[in-house]
């Protein structure tokens, strides 16, 4: 369906748009306050005799999308022209201060059968709860509008980025990834207290945790996939790991095929910046069967671990055959390794660089207006 334009005359809202019947046509947004029960626009009047909408239900969550569908009595039910709804995140309800001016609350639609679907990236954000009310209006021929009282007030939560979205952010990483620079090793920087507690309370492993909120807000795996995070990217210059790093002066290094062989799965995660020049790709490797696995084929696109612009393994058809890495240059990899890590598997080593903490991306907030790792959806 079209983005809907801005109203620019109050008492003549719409704008009729041809071709909208079972989707929402919304063809005019108007700024409008709801205090209380009754609309409060002075170009709005009362009439008591609309039916006011009962028993609200949202269904088919998108992550910028939601179908809506009310009760409603039979009187006067054949002079509703528009219905009008009042949509706001749920931690505004209650006062626009954080809102721009042009921000729309209220959305004016058609009286299309029920059903009907309500969509628009520039008004409805993925993981983000809303609350919502409508009114049932009859276009007068001055131009006004006659309404029933509000509904009550429901509450949903739209969803994640669907692997559709996914796919469209995969191939936007792709266009800036670079050509692969060849590698050995996985490795992962903490402070000495995190390896001494693996090494003494969690038996010489590095456990899996709930990757946090950082990157793009609609992201399936923020808050709920657990895993290990590592990097594998190298310097230009020495094809090692850098020296420096925002994590903790202490690295963890294991062979790259420890982690990563013909065993693993690999998925793409996400794509973002964080108001820098610099962009992330966030990958997951998950041994083949596990539970990470399980839970990253019903959510992330797969990528062929032979081929892809990120991070390869395959076999050295010149050499002796064993495994060769190679990762994208042009931009730095969050590896997520989704079972636990014995430290056994590798070394543990103070860096000789510094500790960059303006380098970590630990709940990091993706730049909404970034034109290189954004799509056409909720950020």
């Amino acid at each position: 369906m079209e983005v809907p334009a801005l109203a620019h005359n109050i008492t003549s809202p719409l704008s009729p748009c041809e071709g909208m019947i079972k989707d929402l046509s919304l063809d005019a947004i108007q700024l409008c306050e709801r205090d209380g029960s009754k609309s409060q626009d002075g170009s709005i009047s009362e009439m008591e005799e609309l039916p006011v909408p009962q028993n609200i239900k949202i269904s088919n969550i998108t992550c910028d999308s939601f179908k809506i569908c009310w009760d409603m009595e039979a009187r006067s039910k054949e002079r509703i022209t528009h219905y009008f709804i009042d949509l706001n995140k749920k931690e505004n309800k209650n006062s626009n201060k954080f809102k721009h001016k042009d921000v729309p609350t209220k959305l004016v639609a058609k009286a299309v059968p029920l059903p009907m679907t309500v969509r628009g990236h520039w008004f409805l954000s993925p993981r983000t709860e809303y609350t919502v009310a409508v009114q049932t209006a009859s276009k007068q021929t001055d131009g006004d509008y006659a309404v029933s009282e509000w509904s009550e007030i429901i509450e949903f939560c739209t969803a994640d980025y669907s692997t559709v979205h996914l796919n469209q952010l995969l191939e936007k990483a792709e266009v800036i990834a670079g050509r692969m620079l060849r590698f050995s090793v996985f490795y992962r920087n903490q402070n000495k207290e995190y390896f001494d507690h693996a090494r003494e309370v969690q038996e010489n492993r590095m456990l899996p945790s709930v990757k946090d909120n950082s990157g793009s807000h609609g992201s399936p795996i923020s808050g709920k996939l657990e895993g290990v995070f590592f990097s594998c990217n190298t310097e230009f210059n020495t094809g090692k790991p850098p020296q420096d790093s925002p994590y903790g002066r202490h690295r963890f290094e294991v062979q790259a095929d420890a982690l990563f062989n013909p065993d693993t799965n690999l998925y793409f995660g996400d794509f973002y910046c964080m108001y820098t020049a610099y962009h992330y790709v966030i990958l997951v490797l998950a041994p083949k069967g596990s539970r990470g696995d399980d839970f990253c084929k019903q959510r992330l696109p797969a990528l062929d671990i032979t081929n892809n612009r990120f991070l390869t393994c395959k076999q050295d058809e010149e050499g002796d055959g064993s495994l060769v890495f190679h990762h994208a240059q042009d931009v730095i990899l969050e590896v997520i390794y989704t079972e636990p890590v014995d430290l056994a598997m590798g070394t543990v080593a103070e860096i000789s660089g510094h500790q960059l903490m303006s380098l970590s991306t630990v709940n990091a907030k993706k730049d909404p207006s970034c034109k290189t790792c954004n799509i056409s959806v909720g950020r």
